[in-house]
């Protein structure tokens, strides 16, 4: 019932000929909205993937150091 209040309302105010126009408008909108967000996330989550990165290399050389320091029989 609400919907048909609403587009009456909308057809008051901008006419029959001009109702395409705007829906194409507002699709288009709101399909760019879209987009833009999507491209921050990948833009994110390849930060998070260069610092997750960086941290497993620094992990991986304090095992190196830790396993350069074990005797042949390894303990410390």
């Amino acid at each position: 019932m609400e919907i048909l209040l609403i587009m009456a309302v909308l057809l008051l105010l901008f006419g029959a000929s001009r109702l395409p126009q705007l829906g194409s408008s507002l699709g288009s909108a709101i399909r760019n909205f879209k987009r833009g967000f999507g491209g921050e996330g990948d833009e994110a989550q390849a930060q998070a993937d260069k610092k997750a990165g960086g941290s497993l290399s620094s992990s991986t050389g304090v095992q190196n150091d830790v396993a350069k320091s074990q005797t042949p029989s390894g303990h410390v």
